[in-house]
């Protein structure tokens, strides 16, 4: 399978110049089986939800449905939802024709930025499928509870996607993070970080892949770009027949 971060600064709250930036980005077609965004892909990580809230037939999700068909492409990208009068952090899933295929609503809202108070939170792990293997959700700081993703190997997840908006300042426990949950579960983990600047963090990125081993096979610089990393995911049953750590994990 071949995944690709899509690494950018987007612009605070402005979901139009966004759109832009990734057109420019894209370019020609993308050749590879899934792109991933970082979290609240079109605005940023606000607080403003409310202002920027959608609902599932929004302009953004029609802008990430439009750019799945033309590219023929899955696509993993983050935005605000509305739903019965609720506000959810989201992961939307969209397959190569531009089909909604999984919804993941953020678990755990960060509260010491206040996170908690603007977008409810959800109790629903989310495995989606790309050409056939199992790929489990996740967002930011979620990577910070480690129970999270037993829950997600025990389903068999062979690829871990985290979309982030995590800060310079703490970057060091990013790396960490997806590094220990790659070797934890024995799957491959995916973190694509934004880059650039809101009005209260500094954004290197370091989007990256880890393998089962916790082996690094792509980091990003501090720069904007499409980063494509192609790995064998039959690796992950083979190592986890070899060491057995799935099989052993007893949740108590």
């Amino acid at each position: 399978m071949k995944v690709s971060l899509v690494q950018f600064s987007p612009e605070w709250e402005n979901p139009e110049v966004n759109t832009r930036k990734i057109d420019e980005l894209m370019g020609n077609q993308i050749d590879s089986d899934l792109l991933i965004f970082p979290e609240l892909t079109l605005t940023g990580f606000t607080m403003n939800s409310h202002l920027f809230a959608e609902e599932i037939d929004g302009i953004s999700i029609q802008y990430f449905i439009e750019l799945a068909r033309k590219n023929k492409i899955n696509i993993i990208a983050g935005f605000i939802e509305k739903y019965e009068n609720k506000l959810f952090n989201t992961a939307i899933h969209f397959d190569r024709s531009g089909l909604i295929c999984a919804r993941y609503r953020k678990i755990h809202p960060y509260s010491y930025a206040g996170e908690d108070k603007y977008y409810n939170d959800s109790r629903e792990i989310v495995i989606t499928k790309v050409d056939g293997k199992l790929v489990g959700l996740s967002i930011c700081y979620d990577l910070r509870f480690p129970e999270l993703f037993r829950f997600y190997a025990k389903k068999n997840v062979e690829i871990m996607v985290n979309i982030a908006n995590w800060p310079e300042v703490r970057i060091h426990h990013w790396t960490h993070f997806l590094k220990s949950r790659a070797i934890e579960n024995l799957f491959y983990m995916a973190g694509c970080n934004r880059i650039g600047e809101d009005p209260k963090n500094i954004y290197t990125g370091n989007s990256a892949i880890y393998d089962p081993m916790g082996n690094n096979l792509v980091t990003a610089p501090d720069k904007e770009g499409i980063f494509t990393m192609e790995f064998d995911l039959d690796k992950v049953k083979e190592y986890r027949d070899k060491f057995g750590f799935i099989r052993d994990i007893r949740l108590i």
